[in-house]
């Protein structure tokens, strides 16, 4: 784990920060002068300068990079959001008034997995290809070995939480967060969402739904990414930006898909909306089929068979999850699924 970059002489300043990364579970680097801080610039997590070098070292021009703060100790003065901009940093921070948000902060950094997390999209390229249920089965397998979360996209499916059997458990579901403003921490939503045995869902309430706040979005799968080694995005086959931007912000991206003319010709259609079709792969449903030729029809590299399982329906209906067993047809089909996932995480 790298360790976040504290750049200030400023005392008072940084015995808080010190204090805050302490209580945060992280040791950071304090570098005093400008050539000290460019040393660790470019690997730290986060950047924090103090408000009392903040402007010799904008003067600089260290290269340009995300998590960068300027912090000052009680006010600062006006023409420090010039110099923040200068910096490139993305706000201004006062201690002791903003040390929650900065502990949050730090503590992400203690809490993220550590060779980053892998993001996988499911998005159904037909009708009753099962893209949820494939989803919930990747987030139950995942969790197996590290914390996974199932984030539910899609307003109109049955509801990740009822096919995972977590719909009678407590923790918050959009309506809250798409309610909630600023920075979620990694930490705080993991712990906050319905969960067991290492997989948290994120989802609707029972009832008519409205449209999912892209900043609420753009929040929760930044943050679930921070707090889990695996995050699946059940995503909705509508044609919306928003959509079109989480499928971006995907590893991989699955697209189950019945195996008939007609199926084969929805996820194709389907395929060709977005940009980027390299992170895309087919899941076909069913044994009867041959990969090789689907691919050569498509143009879509095929990732697995998805056979067909019995006692599905009554699994899910009992609370247990799609996957009752890892050497079932489900199970086997995730399980490959996952391993191809594998080379990615270790390139992150």
């Amino acid at each position: 784990m790298d360790s976040p970059l504290l750049v200030t002489t400023d005392q008072d300043l940084l015995d808080e920060l010190q204090r805050l990364a302490a209580a945060a579970g992280v040791t950071p680097v304090v570098a005093h002068d400008e050539s000290v801080a460019l040393g660790a610039w470019s690997t730290a997590p986060v950047v924090f300068v103090g408000v009392d070098l903040a402007r010799a070292f904008a003067r600089v021009a260290p290269p340009r990079r995300a998590g960068v703060h300027v912090v000052g100790w009680g006010g600062v003065p006006d023409d420090v959001f010039r110099t923040a901009l200068a910096l490139g940093a993305e706000n201004v921070a006062e201690l002791p008034r903003s040390s929650g948000w900065v502990t949050e902060l730090l503590a992400d950094i203690g809490d993220a997995p550590p060779g980053g997390s892998i993001t996988v999209g499911v998005i159904a390229g037909s009708g009753g290809a099962g893209a949820t249920t494939l989803a919930c089965a990747l987030g139950q397998l995942a969790a197996r070995s590290g914390p996974a979360v199932v984030i539910d996209a899609d307003p109109l499916g049955p509801g990740a939480d009822r096919v995972l059997g977590l719909d009678d458990h407590d923790g918050i579901r959009w309506d809250s967060l798409c309610q909630t403003t600023g920075r979620f921490s990694g930490r705080s939503l993991r712990e906050a969402l319905p969960r067991r045995d290492g997989l948290g869902v994120l989802t609707w309430r029972p009832g008519p739904q409205g449209s999912l706040q892209a900043f609420a979005v753009r929040n929760a799968l930044a943050a679930a990414q921070r707090g889990h080694d695996t995050v699946v995005v059940d995503l909705p086959r509508t044609v919306d930006p928003l959509v079109e931007e989480l499928v971006a912000r995907c590893d991989r991206v699955y697209v189950p898909t019945v195996p008939t003319v007609a199926g084969l010709a929805s996820a194709v259609r389907l395929c060709a909306r977005f940009h980027d079709p390299g992170p895309l792969r087919l899941v076909l449903r069913g044994d009867d089929v041959r990969p090789d030729a689907v691919a050569r029809l498509t143009s879509v590299p095929v990732a697995a068979r998805m056979p067909d399982q019995r006692g599905l329906e009554e699994a899910i209906d009992l609370g247990l999850g799609p996957v009752r067993s890892r050497r079932g047809p489900l199970g086997r089909t995730c399980l490959a699924l996952l391993a191809d996932l594998a080379p990615l995480g270790r390139a992150a």
